[in-house]
């Protein structure tokens, strides 16, 4: 392995500033709940924010968008300018979020190679998308990235480190780590503490990692013969660091070769999380379908599964449209998963019907939104996190939008940066 692949990185902490509003959600989240977007708008107000380097994707369809990035690249170069972000050099950063159930999930910040990242269904990479990548949804965020100076990353990838060989050495050691910052975190996020991890002492991460990269024994620990060793998946953060890597492509079709190689935006930062954190739960991510027609909607769907409303041995989905609830089985599934079969009809469905699917954490956030009459919300079934590097392994990217890693606030709150230009 490349140890470059996952490599130190110029990380930029911001100094003198309440770190409390200085720290948000990432964007992805509450994106059908501008109340939540305003609420946090409040508690901010005009303090240094990552709020205001970001954007929340309840407003990517917004008639200001182009205003709103520009005010974004704009408040980065007033940051870098007003000397309010200290630069942590050549390190990585190892992390500890006291989610809001107590439970604490261990993480290490650094930087991956885009060079080792494609998310193409079928990819052989070391680092790969865990569910479909939608195309439409790169360009929108390319406007956002393609001009600014600095990354903020939500992106999470997993590692399956079954004996704990990569992040977890590190939690016996934070004692002789300089701690970088520990504070509570806003709308039910918990707390967070980190420490510095220099270079010289990224040496036994970077061991491990070729270990659990090292193709005899993937094919031993998978039992697979012919397939390229995966080291990461993407667990949360597909659709931006897909952004990343269609950024960087584009830089390189206007660079020398030799530029492209050494050209900050050829990485990407992100946090990188043992699946085997027994902090680390996996939730499903509903749908909600708004603007639909209801009655048509569930006769079509009637139409295109053999569904039953006993339990039996097929796939359960449960509707639910203005306080009705209703369990279904499909027995003529088109997906080894439940939302993968219903995604497929909601495919079909929203483009012969029109109306607009949003994706969902949490089942009391689609039981409000299903009470509107014209809106119908669908609850799904979990996916087992084992079950998810031997899938990427065998059968390509799952459904998008399968899992989800904890709920909205367990999800990364921004807080490192790092500069791209």
């Amino acid at each position: 392995m490349d140890k470059a692949v996952f490599c130190t990185a110029d990380i930029l902490l911001p100094k003198n500033v309440d770190m409390t509003k200085w720290s948000v959600v990432a964007c992805d989240q509450y994106t059908s709940e501008p109340d939540y977007w305003h609420r946090v708008e409040e508690q901010v107000g005009e303090a240094p924010s990552t709020l205001h380097i970001t954007l929340p994707e309840v407003y990517l369809e917004g008639e200001d968008l182009p205003g709103r990035i520009q005010t974004i690249n704009q408040t980065m170069e007033k940051y870098l300018q007003e000397d309010l972000l200290q630069v942590l050099c050549d390190s990585f950063l190892y992390v500890e979020r006291t989610l809001a159930d107590k439970q604490v999930r261990k993480g290490l910040v650094g930087a991956v190679d885009l060079e080792q990242y494609d998310y193409a269904r079928g990819s052989q990479s070391l680092i790969r998308a865990t569910e479909g990548t939608v195309l439409e949804r790169i360009p929108p965020r390319v406007r956002v990235r393609e001009n600014a100076a600095l990354e903020l990353p939500h992106i999470m990838l997993l590692v399956d480190d079954q004996a704990r060989t990569v992040i977890e050495p590190l939690g016996a050691q934070t004692g002789e780590l300089k701690q970088v910052y520990d504070f509570a975190l806003m709308e039910n996020g918990g707390s967070i503490r980190g420490w510095q991890v220099p270079k010289d002492r990224a040496g036994g991460v970077q061991e491990a990692l070729t270990t659990l990269a090292d193709q005899e024994v993937f094919e031993e620990k998978y039992q697979v013969a012919g397939k390229g060793a995966l080291l990461f998946a993407v667990g949360d953060g597909n659709h931006s660091l897909a952004t990343a890597k269609a950024c960087y492509e584009n830089l390189k079709a206007v660079l020398s070769p030799e530029q492209a190689a050494v050209h900050p935006a050829r990485y990407a930062l992100v946090e990188l999380v043992n699946i085997h954190d027994p902090a680390l739960e996996f939730e499903p991510i509903h749908r909600v379908v708004f603007g639909a027609d209801p009655d048509n909607m569930m006769k079509r769907l009637a139409e295109y599964f053999l569904l039953s409303e006993t339990p039996c041995n097929g796939q359960k989905i449960t509707v639910l449209r203005q306080g009705r609830e209703q369990e279904l089985w499909i027995k003529n599934p088109c997906s080894n998963l439940a939302v993968g079969s219903l995604q497929a009809f909601l495919d079909e469905y929203l483009r012969d019907n029109g109306g607009k699917v949003d994706y969902i954490h949490g089942e009391q956030v689609v039981r409000e939104l299903s009470e509107q009459p014209s809106n119908v919300g669908f609850l799904l079934p979990n996916m087992e996190k084992s079950q998810l590097f031997p899938t990427v392994i065998l059968d390509g990217a799952l459904p998008r939008k399968t899992f989800s890693m904890g709920h909205a606030w367990d999800k990364r709150y921004y807080l490192e940066s790092r500069r791209i230009r």
